[in-house]
């Protein structure tokens, strides 16, 4: 019998409003899948794509990146620098010929923990569907 594919994310979640919303759904014992191992970070803008490619190198199937809502970050603007890294990411995954859905970004703010579950729920389906990453570690010989 062959073992169910069960997907390895990484979140790198913002310290004020996602890590937050993660911090908020657990306590209000909101159930979502434990896919994800999340990385709090002072900002989304401090997220580098260097970190991002080095998750997916590593054998994670796939990056959630969660922020602040857009004129709502805490450092004014990093929301907005995290926005431009994610999208010149998928620009160079495309080129690579590498799946760009494999990177999410989303803002979620403090008071959503609902919506926190929801997103983590949702990402994790997909990447099942998708399988193993297939840049990842684990699926090299």
């Amino acid at each position: 019998m062959e073992k169910e594919f069960d997907p390895k994310i990484v979140g790198f979640f913002c310290n004020w409003c996602t890590a937050a919303a993660a911090d908020l759904a657990g306590t209000s014992r909101i159930q979502y899948p434990a896919n994800v191992r999340p990385i709090r970070v002072m900002c989304s803008g401090s997220v580098d794509a260097s970190y991002v490619i080095k998750a997916l190198l590593e054998g994670a199937d796939g990056v959630l990146i969660g922020g602040c809502h857009p004129n709502d970050c805490h450092y004014v603007n990093g929301n907005y620098k995290a926005r431009r890294r994610v999208a010149l990411l998928k620009s160079i995954l495309t080129t690579l010929d590498l799946d760009p859905d494999r990177v999410w970004l989303r803002w979620i703010s403090a008071a959503e923990g609902v919506r926190f579950a929801k997103v983590v729920r949702q990402m994790t389906e997909e990447i099942k569907e998708k399988g193993p990453n297939p840049m990842g570690k684990s699926t090299q010989t």
